[in-house]
């Protein structure tokens, strides 16, 4: 069957190739069409291709241009025909001038200059470059003008100089655009042609005219001599051009919708900005003829457009007079109303540039460009937005953002992102009172708060920790929006925070503004507010444990609300997201047990330092941009931290709960404990001895000791231990505080784990018999405060004689993975009575293996060595969790 069926396809394609030996370049295209599938397609290309081979083996010069015709079609189609390069060689060589068209024709098309094959026409073109017949002429220059390499160019450039000087009007067209690619591809040939190029722009003929513009334009890009050269004796000549052109009668050959030749303006109009462009006398020199055109040319026609615009990009290149300038910027300005998008799109452009020029007359079209925000366009939209950006300064941003805000609410969502961006961005940078800056934003994470990036609400919150006297104001407003607006999450984060710390005022109606009316507001309605907000938005992780945060601050500032309060955190015990379970499971523990506590834990956020935030946001957003630049690849499980950073960065979620301020300790008694290496290394004193009456000795864990603060002895008289094991995420959650009683030893054990294990209770068993004391010592041995498979991490001790506050810690990390570890940086956070100063790393790139180390030191004062706290400030326990996780994660 298999031989049956090759017979058959062998028979069929004799038959087909019998058919197509000698068809005609029109029978080809009708057989390829009438082709229904992309085989069959393919089986007539090579059938014919398959003919004009054996055309070609049997030499027959009848059909030579034929095949060249159907072979310039099959390589449109995108088949190969290499095969018949030197057919076009052969056609080119011949004497009529019918093969000569059809041979230069497949040479432009099958050729480029990269083709050896190339080489072997150069002869060919400079005999016909010398042909009496003009078309021949003709057919070599186009030719060479379209792949010329740079040998032939220098090879040919004596001929295409001559042809310049031709009688021919058609000659001297197609020489000087020909000369185009030669300076293209020999720039060093530029100087041969300046003479030539400034006498052709004497010329009559409108196609001799833009062809010697276009070559003094590629002269001038060239070469920085042909450019003074042209200065110097073309400048008069094209204001001759531009004025004739300008004040011509009407030429049917010409004439386009009424314009004379707009080409030939808009060329010359390009030449004489790159002629003007920071050259004063040039451009004084043209400065009448560009009044003008300007004047002069009608706007109701696509081609009078054309010429304004680049009419216009000439006036703002070169150096031309104010009143010029403001002429093209009223033109800009009467193109923002004309009903062409095009159009109006290129004039925002335009005044975009224009505003580093003249930017008050950019400023009276304010109200046009206002407009184009609301276009219906999208491109335009956003152009316009951008050149609104530009035009707000200090005078007028007041409407300007009035404008944009009340276009807000009407906007697409498409849109509302970015203008939400400029408009936060507007208010920021423009804003004289804070009054309207909060009142601005509230309106704007009223109208799109779910398009509010998380900075901007982070830098409100900031403002609103500083402007004591319009905290009333601002909570009372945030309560109202939240009500209206509860579906925007920025706003609920930003009202909820607000509630949490200022809930009395909100109640009380603290802080009235002149003209504001009073609002009445219950504990049990300031309670709903946060509820509604944490059920309406309890998928969002960081909405919900702001909610909750804020629900056990309330539970301070109305005692009446706590039990309410303690059930809807108890709902959350069992929360699919850990971060929210978690929290509920804590604050639930201190709501329950730690009633002491809780009044202190729970005071207002201490007032945010409004201008370190500022320079930590820009140097973020700087870090953010070359670290987008540089992309440097970081081993797995690795850090993309910057170096050098003395301050210990906090996350913004935990700034807004105050998870890493300081506060002073609410009591304090004294009490001596031998033998305790941290309670004498940090002068806390030690922990209160058990009944047993046995002293406690030094933890070997400094990570364990950090977070208790010391140790105990238990009470069969064993001192406490920790063990510390290798940790690949964050470790299993201990009892940070628990060792804090007067009758409970140390005992927690770090265990390799892979996700987050069980909550824990950060004050469980916090006694107010708590006591802190130790004696002095000047000598203490090294100890490995942390080592997993991936990390060690030592500490030599030392301190200064007669300093028993001051102690000075020298970290040393070992990298153990074979993969270097980059951005390094190691932060710590302490509570308010004992003082951190962390000195810049030796580097930022830890070696592999443990072939190297970095160090760094870090000097510890306590400022209240050997007292004892019967209280923490609720900054404590948050600050040493936040060091111990920052461990497990390097």
């Amino acid at each position: 069957m298999d031989t049956v069926e090759k017979i058959v396809e062998d028979f069929a394609s004799d038959i087909a190739m019998s058919s197509f030996s000698g068809t005609r370049l029109r029978d080809m295209i009708r057989a390829i069409r009438a082709c229904k599938t992309a085989a069959e397609e393919r089986a007539v290309v090579r059938c014919e291709c398959a003919a004009i081979r054996t055309a070609i083996s049997e030499n027959e010069p009848a059909l030579r241009h034929r095949n060249m015709a159907k072979l310039m079609f099959i390589h449109m189609l995108g088949y190969p025909t290499h095969f018949a390069q030197m057919e076009c060689l052969k056609l080119i060589a011949a004497a009529g001038y019918p093969e000569k068209r059809v041979g230069y024709l497949g040479l432009m098309l099958l050729l480029d200059e990269r083709q050896e094959v190339l080489m072997l026409v150069t002869n060919s073109l400079k005999q016909d470059l010398n042909h009496p017949n003009q078309f021949i002429v003709g057919l070599a220059l186009c030719a060479l003008g379209n792949i010329c390499s740079a040998e032939m160019a220098r090879d040919l450039s004596p001929e295409v100089e001559r042809l310049m000087r031709s009688r021919e009007v058609n000659t001297k067209k197609k020489a000087a655009l020909c000369s185009i690619r030669i300076v293209r591809k020999v720039p060093d040939l530029a100087e041969n042609f300046m003479a030539l190029a400034a006498s052709l722009l004497k010329e009559k003929h409108h196609g001799v005219l833009i062809s010697a513009i276009q070559l003094c334009t590629e002269l001038c890009k060239a070469s920085k001599d042909a450019l003074e050269y042209l200065r110097k004796n073309c400048i008069e000549g094209l204001v001759r051009i531009l004025r004739d052109v300008s004040n011509s009668s009407y030429a049917p050959e010409y004439d386009v919708s009424g314009i004379a030749d707009p080409f030939l303006h808009i060329r010359v109009l390009k030449l004489m900005r790159i002629l003007g462009q920071g050259d004063a006398n040039c451009s004084e020199y043209m400065n009448d003829i560009l009044a003008q055109v300007a004047t002069k040319t009608e706007s109701n026609k696509n081609a009078g457009n054309a010429i304004l615009y680049e009419c216009v990009q000439t006036i703002m290149g070169i150096e031309a007079t104010s009143g010029l300038r403001v002429l093209a910027i009223n033109i800009l300005g009467r193109f923002l109303s004309n009903r062409d998008n095009n159009i109006r799109y290129v004039a925002l452009n335009m005044l975009m540039r224009a505003i580093a020029v003249d930017a008050l007359a950019v400023q009276r079209h304010r109200t046009t460009i206002l407009e184009c925000v609301k276009d219906a366009d999208a491109s335009i939209r956003k152009r316009a937005l951008e050149l609104v950006f530009l035009l707000v300064n200090d005078t007028n941003v007041k409407p300007l953002t009035k404008e944009l805000i009340d276009y807000l609410s009407i906007a697409d969502p498409d849109f509302k992102g970015d203008l939400t961006s400029k408009i936060c961005s507007i208010v920021e940078k423009f804003s004289q009172e804070k009054l309207w800056y909060l009142d601005q934003m509230f309106k704007v994470l009223s109208l799109a708060g779910n398009h509010v990036k998380d900075d901007v609400c982070h830098a409100l919150i900031v403002v609103l920790s500083n402007a004591s006297e319009l905290q009333g104001y601002s909570v009372r407003s945030l309560y109202k929006a939240l009500q209206a607006y509860g579906k925007q999450g920025s706003l609920v984060r930003v009202a909820v925070w607000c509630i949490g710390e200022y809930g009395e005022m909100l109640v009380n109606n603290v802080g009235m503004l002149d003209g504001e009316e009073k609002i009445t507001v219950t504990e049990s309605d300031a309670v709903d507010a946060v509820e509604i907000a944490l059920n309406r938005h309890s998928a969002d992780a960081t909405t919900g444990a702001m909610c909750l945060v804020a629900l056990l601050k309330l539970s301070s500032r109305f005692p009446s609300t706590s039990e309410r309060v303690k059930q809807i955190v108890a709902r959350n015990k069992e929360n699919v997201v850990l971060e929210l379970q978690q929290r509920s499971i804590e604050f639930s523990s201190i709501i329950q047990r730690h009633q002491s506590i809780r009044s202190s834990l729970l005071e207002r956020m201490p007032v945010l330092d409004e201008a370190s935030y500022l320079v930590k946001r820009a140097t973020a957003t700087q870090a953010t941009i070359s670290a987008n630049k540089l992309a440097p690849t970081v081993a797995p499980g690795g850090l993309k931290l910057p170096n050098g950073v003395a301050k210990p960065t906090s996350a913004p979620l935990a700034d807004l709960l105050d998870l890493s301020s300081d506060g002073a300790p609410a009591s304090t008694t004294t009490s001596t404990t031998p033998n305790d290496f941290l309670q004498d290394l940090l002068g806390i004193g030690g922990v209160s001895t058990s009944t047993a009456g046995v002293p406690s000795t030094a933890s070997t864990d400094i990570l364990m000791d950090l977070l208790s603060i010391g140790s105990s002895p238990s009470q069969n008289g064993t001192p406490g231990q920790a063990e510390s094991k290798p940790v690949h995420a964050v470790p299993e959650a201990i009892d940070l505080l628990g060792s804090l009683s007067s009758t409970t030893s140390v005992s927690a054990e770090i265990k390799p784990t892979h996700s987050v294990s069980q909550d824990m209770d950060l004050l469980d068993g916090l006694s107010s018999s708590t006591s802190f004391s130790g004696p002095e010592k000047t000598v203490h041995p090294s100890i490995t405060a942390f080592q997993s498979t991936t990390l060690k991490i030592t500490f030599d001790f030392k301190r200064q004689p007669g300093n028993a506050r001051e102690t000075t810690i020298h970290a040393t990390f070992t990298n153990l993975t074979s993969c270097t570890y980059t951005d390094f940086i190691f932060q710590a956070a302490v509570p308010k009575f004992i003082q951190l100063k962390l000195d810049p790393a030796s580097g930022n790139t830890v070696p592999a293996n443990g072939n190297g180390s970095v160090t760094q030191g870090l000097n510890v004062t306590n400022n209240q060595q050997g007292q004892v706290y019967e209280d923490l400030h609720p900054s404590v326990p948050f600050s040493f969790l936040s060091l111990s996780f920052l461990l497990a994660r390097i």
